[in-house]
């Protein structure tokens, strides 16, 4: 049918827990893949309450980082530390075409939740599993959260910040949600061989690998020898042209003028200093670079004259590239964010729904599956057991012994 989600029937396991191996659950699922999350009795994934856990904004009513990351999913609790779960865990791989994990390698094999493990159930199956450090290597056990292993570990945090001040904390997620992506292409190869082959296959990320590509450019140059620039000082930058200023109105403004030849000249004019053209610390380049401390002395007091709102007049008139250092609150209603459908609204039957953030993969020929709650803890345990062959009575044992709360 013309209007049926690209991937549905599409089945995935989801018993991954936080935000990376479920958000590239998730995005599958917005394609309209079924996918069932597996979890904890009693408890559930520990992602259901980080809101709760400070910095993150209180919202009441609304657990926004379990919607953002869980919709369109299914829940079950199963206890994994059960014999008596196994024999719903390999019914469940025999159904699954893809599954998503994020134990650790050494809980993995405790739990016999490993590729070879599980392929051996059914070849055919993609299995997807994010670690904090890899697969390998000295720190391979250890846990990560990309505050961690994707933010601190790659030198992002390092630089991240003005010279001699603290290390910054990021936005929770800022590691996950890019790692889920990878994550998400990851699967969609292995699916895509596998429609060649007939065979399954294993995909792997990991928050450090994603870091390292994030940080990817300068690295290379690390890896060759060369030295990073040191975190900057604003007040005495490498490029006074591609630092931020404050405004009257106490915002601030990032200039970032990759074509100077050109927009040198048209900036100094649209801040009413033409004559500045012929002062030998604009001439070129080397004088810019050599008089940057000077420049944003000067570009600090003719910034602190003007709100935001005119000086966004007097750069958008010239045609000069700059950004707005916007709060999340802007951000959360700019309107670019509306037309590209970047925020959608969740389809709960209510008249004025919340919105939503829709994942970033668009295919302008499919429709995504519009976004639904996400689940409760264990809201369709029998639904799912019933559809993989369980009985009333088998549904009962798997209660008696352990594998599923009463």
């Amino acid at each position: 049918m013309e209007n049926t989600p690209l991937l549905e029937g599409l089945h995935v396991v989801d018993i991954a827990s936080f935000i990376a191996g479920p958000a590239a659950a998730t995005i599958l699922g917005d394609y309209g893949a079924d996918v069932v999350k597996v979890e904890p009795p009693h408890t559930g994934d520990s992602y259901r309450g980080l809101s709760r856990m400070p910095p993150n904004p209180q919202v009441e009513g609304v657990n926004y980082p379990w919607q953002l990351d869980n919709r369109n999913k299914r829940s079950i609790e199963l206890n994994l530390k059960s014999s008596d779960a196994r024999s719903v865990l390999e019914r469940l791989v025999r159904w699954a075409d893809v599954l998503v994990t994020n134990f650790p390698p050494r809980t993995r094999a405790k739990l016999g939740l490993d590729y070879d493990d599980l392929s051996s159930v059914n070849p055919r199956l993609i299995y997807a599993d994010v670690t904090g450090f890899g697969e390998e290597g000295p720190d391979a056990h250890l846990p990560g959260f990309d505050v961690t292993a994707f933010w601190a570990r790659s030198g992002l945090m390092d630089f991240t910040r003005q010279r001699d001040a603290a290390p910054a904390i990021n936005v929770f997620g800022s590691g996950d949600h890019p790692t889920a992506i990878t994550l998400f292409a990851g699967i969609m190869t292995a699916l895509y061989r596998r429609e060649k082959t007939g065979q399954g296959a294993r995909v792997s990320a990991s928050l450090i690998a994603e870091g390292a590509w994030a940080a990817g450019m300068w690295l290379q140059a690390a890896l060759l020898g060369g030295k990073p620039p040191r975190p900057v000082e604003r007040s005495d930058p490498p490029n006074a042209l591609a630092n931020v200023y404050r405004t009257a109105d106490d915002r601030w403004i990032l200039l970032a003028f990759a074509n100077e030849g050109k927009e040198v000249p048209l900036f100094l004019e649209a801040i009413g200093h033409p004559e500045a053209v012929e002062d030998p610390r604009f001439h070129d380049t080397v004088s810019r670079r050599a008089h940057a401390a000077e420049i944003v002395t000067l570009l600090d007091k003719r910034f602190a004259t003007r709100p935001l709102a005119e000086w966004r007049e007097v750069l958008d008139a010239a045609g000069l590239t700059y950004g707005v250092v916007q709060t999340l609150e802007e951000c959360a209603h700019d309107p670019q964010l509306l037309a590209n459908q970047i925020v959608v609204p969740i389809e709960d039957g209510s008249s004025e729904p919340h919105l939503t953030l829709n994942s970033p993969v668009h295919l302008d020929q499919e429709q995504k599956v519009p976004p639904r709650p996400a689940p409760d803890l264990g809201e369709h345990n029998e639904e799912v057991l019933s559809e993989l062959g369980f009985s009333t009575d088998d549904i009962a044992s798997l209660r008696t012994g352990g594998a599923i709360p009463s």
